[in-house]
């Protein structure tokens, strides 16, 4: 190693061209290479060019863009002078995952540093990139701090290629001069990746997920469109804060438009903690000395127990494939070749250990072509990245559910209900089949049907949070519940009849809807998958006539606090969208309460009396 004396002497004497340094290389040795767009491309690009000089090179990478093709070296070129052992499957493209998949590693990002400093995987040459020296002899390693730092600090042989463009990023994101052994002195343009699809899918995944999001939160994202399209939708929230692996563009504009502050982590307050940059040279540049913002190594940000220090934590991730029973998978996704498996399940658990934390995984329901269900029976020929048992929040383009705490059966719904309509006919009889689902349970077209998300909407009522929304087929134990604990005169009120028991039967025409001719909506107290149903109103639809009959039920609890109208008011809006030409309700004459709900609305309202019955 280096021995230390004044830096600037030292500097001078370590300068060597990017070939000379490279020829410092020697067969047999394991290189790390610093990771994403902070790849030291100089470098990177000498190697390659000597590579037929090499024997048995071990290529240690966390995540490439593969500007230099080191995996077709070592896969097709020469497979004796490289082999590639990398941790992040985004190093390559999905169509050649499999022909190449021996080079990964599988570990979680969190681990990863250690096992450069046990030397239980032993670094011979680090090949990084940094910024030019502080005054002081400090340089940053700017947009690529993650597993680099530590490869670069327990390496026998530290090669630096100093660029005036890699921004000095704060934190714990440097080297000194004396660190390091030879300097390569080369200008060039910081990688940048290239532009993302506009995905619909992804936008109404955002949309979705944005609903679950707090005001305070602080969020970790992952890469690709359906995470950019997700911070597009929330330009309206407040005082977000980041700790996340990933910085970008997305993050700087809701940094510049006020909306990320950092104010209430809880940890790091004020501060944006993230271990790499991937994005344009605007992000860069905006990350120069910027005191707001500060890069840690892996061990640091990823870690669960870091992460769970956060308040309101959210994790937001994206899944390739799932099955019915939650088991995730993860590999590059064909419109992003930057996903990969080693970061996300230390966000994940985290998350789900911070105080009021979310983990949120992000699924499109299928290929971009739609030829490709994202949603399978059971996961075949692909390794489990996220267990069952840690998945929490799932959100597809048609709705959003939550499997903790769920059984199989109500897994296997959940999930069927937010899978592309055109496959969960498919899905519904293979889970029957594999007993995932009971076999007297029928398949209606509901199943086709689309949730309505511009129906949802949160109302505060006495300062409590509720939301109004469409009901959704994992309603229907809530539901059940709801009926049970009604007083038993506003079953009578509901039903026109007592009704001691409210069998699946009974509920099923309330949660299997179209949203078009049947509407059922729900007001519900409490978090996705575990809230209490404490209003329920709905209509169905008379052909004849075009006309669609409501009905009503409140909880005792909630009752006179203008949930029915709030219910009905939406009620009438879905009608009027879908062409129903009115509402009507039979009720006891004695029923002031209904005969006044029908009142408030903004229409005509007729009466016809029948024995002890109205009919409006």
């Amino acid at each position: 190693m280096a021995v230390e004396r004044y830096w600037p002497d030292a500097y001078v004497d370590k300068r060597r061209s990017a070939a000379e340094a490279i020829g410092l290389i020697q067969a047999g040795q394991r290189v790390f290479i610093g990771t994403s767009c902070g790849e030291p491309q100089c470098l990177v690009q000498e190697l390659a060019s000597q590579s037929g000089n090499f024997t048995d090179l071990e290529i240690v990478r966390l995540m490439s863009l593969e500007t230099t093709p080191l995996t077709r070296i070592a896969s097709e070129i020469s497979p004796h002078s490289f082999n590639i052992r990398s941790f992040y499957s985004g190093s390559a493209s999905t169509r050649s995952l499999s022909r190449i998949s021996r080079f990964f590693t599988p570990i979680n990002l969190s681990a990863l540093p250690s096992l450069f400093q046990s030397r239980q995987i032993p670094i011979h040459v680090a090949l990084v990139q940094v910024s030019p020296p502080d005054d002081f002899g400090w340089m940053s390693l700017g947009i690529s701090v993650d597993v680099t730092l530590a490869a670069a600090l327990s390496a026998d042989l530290v090669i630096a290629q100093v660029n005036p463009r890699m921004p000095r990023v704060l934190g714990q994101s440097f080297l000194h001069v004396n660190d390091v052994d030879v300097v390569v002195e080369h200008e060039e343009d910081l990688l940048t990746p290239g532009e993302l699809l506009e995905l619909e899918s992804a936008h109404m995944i955002g949309r979705h997920v944005e609903k679950l999001i707090d005001d305070g939160a602080t969020l970790q994202l992952g890469l690709g469109a359906t995470p950019q399209a997700t911070l597009l939708a929330m330009e309206n929230k407040n005082d977000l804060g980041v700790h996340s692996q990933f910085l970008t563009d997305g993050i700087m504009m809701l940094v510049s438009r006020g909306v990320i502050t950092n104010k209430h982590k809880g940890f790091n307050n004020g501060k944006l903690v993230a271990s790499t940059a991937i994005g344009t040279t605007n992000l860069y540049e905006f990350l120069h000395d910027n005191p707001a913002i500060e890069f840690h190594p892996s061990d640091y940000v990823n870690d669960p127990s870091i992460i769970a220090r956060h308040n309101r934590m959210v994790s937001l991730n994206v899944a390739t494939v799932m099955d019915l029973t939650g088991q995730v998978a993860v590999d590059a996704l064909p419109n992003s070749n930057l996903s990969g498996v080693t970061g996300m399940l230390d966000f994940v658990r985290g998350a789900a250990q911070a105080p009021l934390g979310k983990s949120i995984l992000m699924i499109p329901s299928t290929s971009r072509d739609g030829q490709i269900s994202h949603f399978v029976p059971r996961l075949e020929d692909r390794a489990v990245v996220i267990p069952r048992s840690d998945v929490h929040y799932v959100v597809s383009e048609f709705g959003v559910v939550n499997l903790f705490g769920k059984s199989i059966q109500e897994r296997a719904t959940a999930l069927i209900s937010i899978a592309h309509p055109d496959y969960r006919e498919e899905l519904f009889y293979r889970a029957k089949k594999l007993g995932m689902i009971a076999m007297e349970r029928g398949f209606t077209e509901s199943l086709h049907a689309v949730y309505p998300l511009k129906h949802e909407e949160i109302v505060l009522v006495d300062g409590e949070r509720i939301t109004i929304r469409p009901a959704k087929p994992v309603d229907e134990r809530p539901l059940q519940e709801h009926f049970y604990n009604l007083d038993k005169d506003d079953v009578v009120a509901r039903f026109y009849h007592k009704k001691a028991s409210f069998i699946r039967d009974d509920v099923a025409t309330m949660h299997q809807i179209d949203y078009v001719n049947e509407m059922t909506m729900v007001a519900v107290v409490g978090d996705l998958g575990f809230g209490r149903i404490v209003a329920v109103g709905g209509y169905l639809l008379e052909p004849r006539s075009n006309m669609a009959e409501v009905a009503f039920s409140v909880a005792r609890d909630w009752q006179r606090r203008g949930l029915s109208q709030e219910i009905l008011r939406k009620l009438a809006d879905a009608a009027q969208d879908h062409g129903i030409g009115g509402l009507f309700a039979y009720t006891s004459i004695k029923n002031k309460a209904m005969i006044g709900l029908f009142h408030t609305l903004p229409f005509r309202v007729h009466r016809e009396y029948e024995d002890d019955m109205i009919h409006l």
